[in-house]
């Protein structure tokens, strides 16, 4: 199974809460979209950036976003007592019934 594994940290100074880091969250992601749109010229106006640039753009975009993501994570470790390896595990798990992801005895052995 081909990861993409990365690991960011907890903010220091921010007292999220959940609400205020699932707006942030929103706000990421819609940034992320405007991004993708000046990619493809979907926001119609007429980027002059170049696609390097543009994708540069839309991996910080999509960082905000990962960063924010686990921002929340914490929140809800910390003010929730999520147990967010497990609901990882569960959430791989879930990946295989959908048929998303297919372990293969190479795989399993590896764990």
């Amino acid at each position: 199974m081909k990861q993409k594994t990365i690991t960011l940290p907890r903010l220091n100074r921010l007292s999220p809460t959940m609400e205020s880091t699932a707006l942030k969250l929103m706000e990421e992601a819609g940034e992320l979209a405007q991004a993708i749109g000046k990619f493809r010229g979907l926001n119609g106006e007429v980027t002059k950036k170049e696609d390097e640039q543009v994708v540069r753009m839309i991996v910080q975009e999509l960082l905000d976003v990962a960063q924010t993501a686990v921002s929340m994570m914490f929140v809800l470790e910390e003010q929730y007592q999520v147990d967010i390896e497990r609901a990882v595990e569960r959430h791989l798990e879930k990946l295989v019934r959908k048929g998303y992801l297919t372990v293969t005895p190479t795989a399993a052995s590896e764990e």
